[in-house]
C-alpha cells in the first residue's frame, strides 16, 4: 500500500468514526430531549421520512418541532440504540454543491423502547434508518434521515399492574427510587 493510499484509508476511517459519532449524538439528543443541541446535527435544509415516510418533514426546524411535539413531555421516556452501521461514501462528482467536501450514506439498525406514563403505554420495535450525510466546513451533518419499521408493538401498562417506573430523568432527576 502506498503512503497516499494509507493516508486516504486513515481519512476514510476517521470520516466513518465522525459519522458514527454524529448518529450517536442524534440519538442521545432525541432520548435526552436536547432540542438546541439537536440543531447541530442537521443541515438547515434537512429532510426526514420516519415510519416509511408516514411522518415526513422538510427543514431542520420542522423536523425538530415534530420531535418536540411528540416527545417533549415529562411522561415520555425513550431509548434508541443504533447498531451495525453500513457507511458508504459517494464519488467526488456527487459534491456539485458549493462548499460540499464529501457525501455519504448510512444504513443503521435501530431498536427502541418508549415508556409513556401519560398514556400508560410501552412501545417497542426495530427498524432500519437510511441516512444521507454531507460534509461542510470539515463537519459531517445529517442531510436526510428516516426509518422503515421491521416491527413495532404497543402494550398497555395497565395490563401489568405491578409495573412501576422507578427512575426518570424528568421526574426523579435520574435517581432510582429503589432502596439499595
Amino acid at each position: 500500500m502506498s503512503k497516499k493510499s494509507e493516508a486516504e484509508a486513515v481519512e476514510t476511517l476517521l470520516d466513518i468514526e465522525e459519522i458514527k459519532r454524529l448518529k450517536y449524538r442524534y440519538m442521545r439528543c432525541v432520548d435526552m430531549k436536547l432540542w438546541e443541541e439537536m440543531e447541530t446535527v442537521f443541515v438547515p435544509e434537512a429532510t426526514c421520512a420516519y415510519s416509511a415516510g408516514r411522518y415526513s418533514y422538510e427543514g431542520r426546524d420542522a423536523i425538530i418541532e415534530w420531535l418536540k411535539k411528540g416527545m417533549d413531555r415529562d411522561g415520555f421516556h425513550s431509548t434508541h440504540s443504533v447498531h451495525q452501521p453500513e457507511i458508504d461514501f459517494l464519488p467526488a462528482n456527487s459534491r456539485e454543491a458549493e462548499g460540499v467536501e464529501g457525501r455519504a450514506t448510512g444504513v443503521w439498525k435501530i431498536e427502541d423502547i418508549v415508556v409513556d406514563t401519560d398514556f400508560d403505554i410501552v412501545i417497542s420495535g426495530a427498524a432500519f434508518y437510511h441516512d444521507r450525510y454531507v460534509k461542510r466546513g470539515g463537519v459531517w451533518l445529517i442531510e436526510h434521515t428516516g426509518y422503515d419499521r421491521i416491527w413495532e408493538q404497543m402494550e398497555s401498562r395497565k395490563d401489568r399492574p405491578s409495573i412501576k417506573l422507578t427512575a426518570s430523568m424528568w421526574t426523579t432527576g435520574g435517581a432510582s427510587a429503589i432502596e439499595a
